[in-house]
């Protein structure tokens, strides 16, 4: 770490925004590892703009405990100052404050500029992208590593791709990798808000993401084995699990393929800030073990009316996001536009803990890697795996964040000195999956057959 920027950190983790729908589960989580024998966590902070607010997180955090004395901070994202006086207190700043294309560039500044690191539950593609572009380097310079996506948006994909990556042993290699989510409840599902109006701020900005990957010289392709996968029907039915499914336009697929790209120019993955030779080697076996595949995501459900209903959704949202207008009623009413998926209140502490997800990850490739380059011949080998585990926006993703944090805390020498990077490619060779399942995540192999 930049010790030099920052050589006293009176804190290991601030959560910034804590107050938030989000904000307050991230809260509940951090505190299960405050002070823990085997935890790195010592001491913690919360902050916001709204002190009253952060109290009353802190108490419905803490219950049925009374809350632990954890100082409550200041911060406003339209302060820079604050921002950066923070980040000077810190090892380790989670931002929970979205969207993130509104409010976030100025806590990653902040970061980049102090050397603090910084991880953030984005799923906002052009965010991510435009963070990289402006803050990379001056994140290198000064030792800070900024990682957005460190929730359910996109370990779930980044992790569930390796795994199944892995159970590709030689000579056998994918050639193509389709997750397909499944949301389930007994009661009713409502989403995160957040990540409502992030969708409908994604689709006002499509082309400023365009145009920014325009600006910017093309980065290298991973080498996959095979041919090109076909585009497929629009609605498809995974009879092995008994789902249908049509294409999730969401920033999964584009962080795999940022990671993927990364390990293009960086096979060995990216080396540690003072590693040891044994964690060297580590690291690269680690990447020796992962093939690149084709990947894309699909939003699953038990019936056809299910994926209609997505696709009703998906086309409101593609269609009024276009203009202001549009804009306003999509975010005025979201329960309305969004079928009863979101609303503005939330949802109940029951609704988030009745609800699970299942991400089943399913590869098609080749039993030997050289029937790949036999012409357009089709693979011939099926792997699924399956992550799974408890509500996503909630629950899973306070749970990836705090994972993320501690590894940080714990094995900062291994991981980069510093840089603007997706989960995967800082993350893939630690022992975060293991983390996970020991947090209520899992990873099953489900089949693997001949085709």
């Amino acid at each position: 770490m930049s010790q030099s920027l920052n050589p006293n950190p009176t804190y290991d983790v601030i959560i910034l925004g804590a107050s938030g729908f989000t904000g307050k589960y991230v809260i509940r989580e951090a505190l299960k590892f405050l002070n823990v024998p085997s935890s790195p966590l010592k001491n913690l902070a919360i902050a916001g703009r709204n002190t009253s607010k952060l109290s009353q997180a802190l108490q419905w955090a803490s219950r049925p405990n009374p809350p632990p004395e954890i100082p409550i901070l200041t911060a406003d994202t339209t302060d820079p100052s604050s921002l950066r006086d923070l980040a000077s207190q810190t090892k380790i700043i989670l931002n929970c404050v979205g969207p993130f294309r509104l409010y976030g560039e100025p806590v990653v500044e902040a970061c980049a500029d102090s050397g603090c690191d910084y991880l953030d539950i984005s799923g906002e593609p052009e965010f991510m992208e435009r963070m990289e572009v402006k803050y990379h380097d001056q994140a290198v310079e000064n030792g800070s590593l900024v990682v957005s996506a460190c929730g359910f948006d996109s370990i779930p994909a980044e992790l569930g791709l390796m795994f199944n990556s892995r159970q590709w042993l030689p000579p056998a290699v994918p050639n193509r990798v389709e997750a397909y989510l499944s949301l389930e409840s007994d009661k009713r599902i409502v989403g995160n808000l957040g990540t409502y109006e992030s969708a409908v701020l994604g689709v006002a900005n499509v082309d400023k993401l365009q145009e920014l990957r325009r600006s910017r010289p093309k980065k290298p392709r991973p080498v996959i084995p095979g041919p090109r996968p076909p585009k497929g029907p629009l609605m498809n039915h995974l009879k092995e699990v008994g789902v249908w499914a049509v294409k999730l336009p969401s920033a999964d697929a584009i962080v795999v393929r940022r990671t993927l790209s990364c390990l293009a120019e960086n096979p060995h993955g990216l080396p540690g800030v003072n590693e040891s030779t044994e964690q060297v080697e580590m690291r690269e076996a680690f990447w020796s073990s992962i093939k690149p595949a084709h990947f894309g995501v699909k939003i699953a459900s038990k019936s056809q009316l299910g994926v209609v209903r997505f696709v009703i959704v998906g086309l409101f949202i593609g269609l009024f996001g276009k203009t202001g207008l549009g804009r306003w009623l999509l975010l005025k009413f979201p329960s309305l536009f969004s079928l009863g998926w979101f609303r503005k209140k939330g949802p109940t502490e029951d609704e988030v803990a009745s609800a699970t997800f299942k991400m089943w990850f399913v590869g098609h490739g080749f039993s030997d890697g050289s029937l790949a380059s036999q012409g357009n011949r089709k693979p011939d080998t099926e792997i699924i795996t399956r992550v799974m585990g408890p509500e996503i926006g909630y629950l899973t993703t306070p749970i990836i964040l705090v994972q993320c944090a501690l590894i940080l805390l714990k094995e900062r020498n291994n991981l980069p000195k510093g840089g603007v990077f997706p989960p995967g490619i800082v993350f893939g060779p630690t022992d975060l999956q293991d983390r996970l399942q020991h947090n209520g995540i899992s990873f099953d192999v489900i089949s693997k057959k001949t085709i």
